[in-house]
């Protein structure tokens, strides 16, 4: 008999995957605006299929937009993928070096702390004063409705956010949304395009070109940061016991830190401040704005999510507690909804740390990967009506679960997001307020055209202005 023909096929190479040619030196460089490249890889993947590669000057990508295979590298961090080296230095030089850009060791160290703090028992421990953060942000919104002030949407839904994550992970009541005078989101709002402009540039310009204004809010924010870790010093002196019971982030990290034998050190302690108040602040936020327009924009979808809200509370402004917002189940298929059309981070890059393989693709070590995370989520072969803002679609347990096997909105595997509770929490809760209290009259964009999408390493719309009507439901 002929011998057996193998049923393994050949690897393929990188450089045998298809792309777009690129020039000598500056490859795509020239044909991507940084703010829209997620959208320009997205093009050349309807072109080039789910697997190809690009190059930013020196630096070749292998960019995969097949659902698998992504979860196949973001299952494999910390050991097999992990965050680019340049991310991580422009993290270190910026001051966040937090668990977002951490790897090996210094990751496994901070993870434990940070994910404590953020795990569901500790997120019911805080709600009542994420209620007092709310009814805060429905007056503000009140006196908007009343007066017929139109709303600069994200920057109040930063507001709101931020002041969350200070009162959750460092003990702190800031109140930005009753505040008039300079706000510390006057300064987070320009590190991340920062980080995502020296990131994604073909040479290191800023070791050249010192960007000064930006010294000047990274000092800002060195000093808020600096304040909540000696307020947070003076509650562990005043009372010791703290250090065995940490009651949040902060009082957990500086306890740790006090700790010969935990390797910690004060830049990790400030790293993951500032850190939580950008991922805190940006994420959500800019979630919350994509979900609001689109229930503007989906009538039968807002009715339903409103009748829904209205029914729960039962005339209440707020839910009153955590066993409420889990009745809102429409409300919260409206929000999986929008992360699966509008992902926050439609990017995510690694680079492996090892030989691997994906996909039967040969993938070397320390080779860069540009994950696309919105197109198999977008695709018919996942989604029925994959374009339409459907949210009854995950209203279905199997069809659900499935589904975030598909987005991935909070990531996949040991980095999976830590902050996904609290943010599930406060997107449920802003929705929650906006349509017991209110009647959206209009969400307007700058030409009156679909919202703009700017990525500055998380994706937001452009220039988004609320007008709401006070409707005399859930305002006592």
């Amino acid at each position: 008999m002929p011998p057996a023909m193998s049923a393994v096929l050949p690897l393929r190479q990188i450089d045998e995957l298809p792309g777009p040619r690129g020039l000598p030196f500056l490859g795509n460089a020239l044909e991507v605006d940084l703010a829209s490249i997620h959208l320009a890889a997205e093009e050349w993947r309807r072109d080039y299929g789910d697997f190809f590669q690009m190059r930013l000057g020196s630096r070749r990508f292998l960019v995969i937009a097949d659902a698998d295979a992504i979860a196949r590298v973001l299952r494999d961090r910390p050991d097999g993928f992990a965050r680019t080296p340049r991310l991580s230095a422009i993290a270190d030089e910026l001051g966040f070096a937090g668990l977002f850009t951490a790897s090996g060791e210094r990751w496994r160290r901070q993870r434990p702390m940070v994910m404590a703090s953020f795990d569901p028992a500790h997120i019911k421990t805080y709600f009542p004063a994420l209620v007092r953060v709310t009814e805060r942000f429905a007056r503000r919104w009140r006196r908007a409705a009343a007066e017929g002030q139109a709303i600069e949407l994200q920057a109040d839904l930063m507001r709101y956010t931020v002041d969350v994550t200070a009162g959750l992970a460092f003990g702190a009541d800031i109140n930005t949304l009753e505040s008039d005078s300079e706000v510390i989101q006057n300064h987070l709002d320009k590190v991340f395009p920062a980080v995502f402009k020296r990131a994604m540039a073909v040479v290191p310009y800023w070791r050249w070109l010192p960007n000064w204004r930006l010294a000047r809010h990274l000092r800002a924010l060195e000093r808020a940061v600096d304040g909540f870790i000696a307020a947070a010093r003076a509650r562990l002196e005043a009372d010791p016991r703290l250090r065995e019971r940490p009651r949040n982030l902060i009082e957990a990290m500086i306890a740790a830190r006090d700790n010969p034998a935990s390797g910690l050190t004060d830049a990790d302690v400030a790293g993951n401040v500032l850190t939580m108040l950008l991922a805190g602040e940006d994420t959500t936020a800019n979630t919350l704005a994509w979900l609001i327009y689109l229930l503007s924009r989906n009538p039968g979808a807002l009715a339903r999510a409103r009748d829904e809200v209205r029914a729960v509370l039962a005339g209440a402004a707020l839910p009153a507690s955590q066993e409420q917002v889990a009745q809102l189940h429409y409300t919260e298929a409206c929000i999986h909804e929008t992360m699966r059309l509008k992902p926050v981070a439609p990017l995510i890059m690694a680079q492996a740390l090892r030989p691997t393989v994906i996909a039967g693709i040969e993938v070397p070590e320390r080779e860069l990967i540009m994950c696309l995370m919105r197109p198999a989520p977008t695709d018919e072969r996942h989604f029925p009506n994959a374009g339409a803002f459907d949210p009854s679609r995950w209203l279905e347990r199997e069809r659900a679960a499935a589904g975030k096997r598909v987005s991935m909105p909070f990531g996949a595997g040991p980095r999976l997001c830590p902050g996904r509770y609290l943010a599930m929490l406060e997107m449920k809760m802003v929705s929650a307020m906006l349509l017991a209290g209110f009647d959206i009259e209009e969400v307007s964009t700058p030409d009156g055209h679909e919202p703009r999408e700017h990525l500055a390493l998380t994706m937001s719309p452009v220039g988004l202005r609320l007008r709401l009507r006070n409707s005399g439901s859930g305002t006592e």
